[in-house]
């Protein structure tokens, strides 16, 4: 019988423990930033959708597709600027 047991071992201590979870913090988080993203787009499409479909159909007309590209931009112009503000504020607080 094949011994199974070292494909289960923890590495050693030391740095490559260390290195490996560092590397895993780092995986997190790009998933958490992956997850936020997501979730934004599906606000603003929720909103934009809400404010400018009046009857869904087949194809989009010129006005319809102002409205969603300037809501759009709009949503992103506006959670920049909260995002800098914070940013702004945490700075001056850590000085």
């Amino acid at each position: 019988m094949a011994d199974f047991r070292s494909s289960f071992d923890l590495p050693a201590a030391g740095s490559s423990e260390e290195a490996e979870a560092a590397e895993l913090q780092r995986l997190i988080a790009v998933e958490q930033q992956k997850a936020q993203f997501q979730a934004q787009v599906h606000n603003f499409t929720d909103v934009c959708w809400d404010k400018c479909m009046e009857k869904p159909s087949s194809k989009l007309d010129s006005r319809t597709e102002t409205c969603l590209v300037s809501c759009v931009e709009r949503f992103i112009d506006t959670t920049l600027s909260i995002t800098n503000r914070f940013t702004q504020m945490v700075q001056k607080g850590a000085n």
